[in-house]
């Protein structure tokens, strides 16, 4: 059986268009691999905090060697990098937050992203694993766009979860998900329900295919 770790990190709940996207995925994913597993972080419902100097150097002394307080520290990464290495596979729902990813996101890697065993080291541990990442976003940050070259999420995901993690990150796009509540973007809501819907379908699609390639 596979398993699925599945966070959002949108504030927006029911509302939000990257969940909707993340949940067609996930719901794609389980109806091809019943009996698998699926492991749920809300990280804006239930944030995990911003990792503090003991945590973070922690990381940098061999486990026996930690202080009773570092241990303690420590024990929130553990978890969390332990979440991610028994996955198959990650699915990451990213929104973009004033051009870059959410605080809460960024929170959750810094704990995960841990030198000498998640990156840095000959063997990473997350190396290989697929993970889909939908980053909804307002505008579009498409070449020929007055936003080109602003988009300060995708590029910095793709660097960490591919070169950093030695990931196989997929990327799913919806795009100009302000025109239906901005009246200046009205021209652009046809745009964005051909993106939004593109997202869907792309999302099952992959949920679908993953989960079958992983469940064999």
């Amino acid at each position: 059986m596979a398993t699925l770790l599945h966070i959002d990190s949108s504030l927006n709940g029911d509302r939000s268009h990257s969940r909707a996207v993340t949940a067609a995925f996930r719901a794609a994913w389980q109806e091809e691999h019943p009996e698998g597993t699926v492991v749920y972080r809300d990280l804006a419902a239930e944030p995990v905090p911003h990792i503090e100097a003991t945590a973070y150097y922690a990381g940098y002394v061999a486990p026996d060697d930690r202080s009773p307080e570092q241990q303690e520290a420590f024990a929130l990464r553990e978890k969390l990098i332990e979440e991610a290495e028994s996955a198959d596979a990650i699915l990451l729902g990213a929104p973009m937050y004033n051009w870059s990813i959410a605080s809460n996101l960024k929170a959750w890697l810094d704990h995960v992203v841990t030198v000498g065993r998640t990156t840095m080291t000959e063997s990473p541990t997350l190396a290989g694993k697929p993970v889909t990442v939908v980053t909804s976003r307002g505008g579009s940050y498409r070449p020929g766009t007055p936003e080109e070259g602003n988009d300060h999420l995708e590029p910095y995901l793709q660097m960490l979860l591919a070169d950093k993690l030695g990931m196989k990150p997929e990327f799913i796009l919806p795009e100009l998900t302000l025109a239906p509540v901005n009246p200046a973007m009205a021209s652009l809501v046809p745009q964005f329900e051909k993106s939004r819907e593109g997202a869907l379908t792309e999302a099952r699609t992959q949920g679908r295919e993953l989960a079958a390639r992983l469940a064999v």
